[in-house]
């Protein structure tokens, strides 16, 4: 009997799983379910490159729709999941349909936390994590007038940038005290603030919003520190994993789905990767969920390989970059919060490293502008997990490989 193989989940994670399978002479059936109506793409673009109308359509894509049919895979777009029966092995498409399968990949990745506030379903209003997305908003902001972003984490910068390129007037309403507060910490809001208010950015720290004002669409923002015009509004406020089929189907939800270091549920035919899963990982000694691209791009291929029976141990460090104007960023560990005792940096106030230190060691790093260096030796001074001198450490004449 032929093993089926179904990756529900058609984006980056799944994209890359379906790839590997056949890359690793997996002969079998495979099925790749996804919700949206377009294949696979990479959503780093989306508030990047495509944003500001650099890249092409197609360049988006992980795969054309040649390479899934030379590679015989099914790719189900349009089709949402609607229950998982693993008594039965089998999973419900929204339509009726019911595939069977002999191992599955939950790869349903997460979906925007919403503002709902008064005047929340306004036109004008937008949240940017699909394609679709994307085009509205880029359209949006090709007209220009008044832009206003809730939220100063990656996606709400990013989004201020590009909206600041197309030459809208720009306003940030952040709750926290600085941009990237619960991501990086204080230490580093400052420059990113600057980066932001040098490009012609106001920002508004310690300010939620409290509602959207219009009548069809949206004329503007309102806000604890009072009323703010806007013609177009950006919601970045983080992101929610979409667990719920695993929950109805009664695995391990915990933030993400469970999953051990192989990327396994407590069911062994049943695995999850990419934003979805939260995953045991051997160098933190506990489970952590990620959300940034090198989640998919990594966790696809190694959720693959396990599913072939291979010994597998997810051991990648988190990983992210960030394009702002000119700056251009790469951020490599974790910490939980309040996970770290100082920050040191090395360098200029525009290309310099940043260094998160537990102790005396280093958890996680940052580099903006130093391609020279980039962040390899960081990873292994988090690997190796030896002590560091942070004088030394802060020094730019010492290679980062010395200590």
């Amino acid at each position: 009997m032929t093993d089926t193989f179904v990756v529900i989940g058609a984006g980056l994670t799944g994209a890359k799983a379906v790839e590997t399978l056949r890359a690793e002479g997996f002969a079998g059936r495979i099925v790749l379910v996804g919700a949206e109506p377009d294949l696979p793409y990479e959503r780093p673009p989306l508030s990047k490159g495509y944003l500001l109308g650099q890249d092409d359509r197609a360049s988006v894509f992980v795969h054309d729709e040649k390479w899934y049919a030379e590679q015989d895979v099914e790719v189900r777009t349009g089709q949402r999941a609607k229950a998982l029966d693993r008594a039965a092995h089998e999973v419900e498409l929204a339509g009726g349909e019911r595939l069977g399968y002999t191992k599955l990949l939950l790869a349903t990745g997460s979906s925007p936390r919403r503002l709902r506030v008064p005047g929340h379903d306004l036109a004008g209003v937008h949240y940017l994590r699909r394609l679709s997305h994307a085009d509205q908003l880029r359209s949006a902001l090709s007209a220009g007038g008044r832009v206003v972003v809730a939220g100063a984490g990656w996606i709400g910068l990013e989004t201020a940038a590009a909206a600041r390129t197309y030459g809208c007037e720009v306003t940030i309403v952040e709750p926290g005290p600085s941009p990237l507060h619960a991501a990086l910490g204080p230490e580093l809001g400052g420059f990113f603030a600057d980066l932001h208010r040098g490009h012609g950015v106001e920002l508004r720290f310690g300010t939620g919003v409290t509602g959207f004002a219009g009548d069809d669409a949206v004329s503007a923002v309102l806000t604890d520190d009072g009323e703010i015009p806007a013609d177009v509004v950006v919601v970045g406020i983080g992101a929610r994993p979409e667990t719920q089929l695993a929950e109805e189907a009664g695995l391990t939800v915990d933030d993400g789905v469970r999953v051990d270091a192989a990327l396994r549920t407590e069911d062994p035919d049943v695995y999850a990767a990419g934003d979805v899963a939260s995953a045991w990982h051997p160098h933190y000694e506990r489970t952590i969920r990620v959300e940034h691209w090198a989640a998919a791009t990594n966790g696809g291929p190694a959720a693959a390989r396990s599913m072939l029976g291979q010994a597998v141990e997810y051991a990648e460090l988190p990983y992210f970059f960030s394009d702002q104007y000119d700056a251009g960023l790469e951020f490599t560990g974790w910490f939980p919060p309040g996970g770290y005792d100082r920050v040191v940096r090395r360098g200029d106030a525009e290309a310099f490293h940043a260094f998160w230190l537990a102790g005396d060691r280093v958890v996680a790093g940052l580099h903006v502008n130093r391609w020279d260096e980039g962040l390899d030796a960081v990873r292994e001074l988090i690997l190796s997990g030896r002590a560091v001198d942070p004088d030394r450490l802060a020094d730019p004449g010492r290679p980062l490989d010395s200590h």
